[in-house]
């Protein structure tokens, strides 16, 4: 089992910056990767940047340059810097770990833009 936690989230006004953390625990030595996936109103939940088992960090095109994830040296916390947001940006932002024992999800941080 993994547990994920995110904070971090809050209200911004639009052109600010988040960074937003997830913590892991529990069966971290089993992660295989980690991602951040985010939801904005009424829309499916999608993919935003996310670690392969081999630390290659990746992003949804759209977004790279914008946002920029990092991990510290345990690799338990991930981070998520997000610039110049805008009011697309205003999602519940959710992380996820891909394990050996299964798909784990935290429960979300809401981000706001306020334009």
């Amino acid at each position: 089992q993994v547990q994920l936690v995110e904070s971090g989230g809050g209200l911004v006004q639009a052109g600010g910056s988040l960074r937003l953390t997830c913590a892991a625990s529990g069966g971290t030595s089993g992660i295989l990767g980690l991602g951040w996936y985010r939801q904005r109103p009424g829309e499916e939940r999608e993919w935003v940047a996310g670690f392969t088992r081999h630390g290659q960090a990746n992003y949804e095109a759209t977004l790279k340059g914008r946002f920029t994830i990092s991990r510290d040296n345990a690799g338990n916390t991930m981070y998520l810097q997000m610039n110049s947001l805008t009011s697309e940006d205003t999602a519940i932002y959710f992380c996820r770990a891909d394990a050996i024992w299964g798909v784990y999800w935290g429960p979300g941080t809401q981000v706001t833009v306020s334009s």
